[in-house]
């Protein structure tokens, strides 16, 4: 598509894909080149929000265990609880 050797409704229609999704697509890759290759702050950036979301849900994990726990001492569900 990005050579041009063909037109886009030859493209589609050997694709299977409408001609305005292709459009679309050129368009995408055609603004995301110039940061494809490129040192990555965004990389760094979406790391560190994985980080950050991995630590909040092991966070809630421990609360859901601890709160499960108690429930199942309390209602004598719990075969190790005295």
């Amino acid at each position: 598509m990005l050579k041009e050797d063909k037109t886009m409704s030859q493209l589609a229609s050997e694709s299977g894909v409408h001609p305005n999704q292709l459009r679309q697509w050129r368009n995408t890759v055609i603004e995301g080149l110039p940061t494809l290759f490129a040192p990555g702050q965004q990389t760094a950036a979406l790391t560190a929000e994985h980080e950050a979301k991995v630590q909040e849900l092991y966070a809630e994990i421990g609360r859901l265990t601890t709160q499960v726990g108690w429930l199942k001492k309390k209602s004598g569900l719990d075969p190790l609880a005295p």
